[in-house]
């Protein structure tokens, strides 16, 4: 495995500059390893 293996384009408009309001609706993306689902969720649902 090479380091050049996880190059990837992200466009700079895309980079979040300053952090949301409120705080706790930052957005996430989970990964269940057992089963390779991914979610998107926001940082309270972390609690369920």
């Amino acid at each position: 495995m090479r380091t050049s293996d996880f190059d990837y384009h992200l466009p700079p408009e895309l980079i979040a500059q300053t952090p949301i309001e409120p705080r706790d609706s930052s957005r996430l993306l989970v990964m269940h390893r057992d089963t390779d689902l991914l979610e998107h969720r926001q940082f309270p649902d972390l609690l369920e």
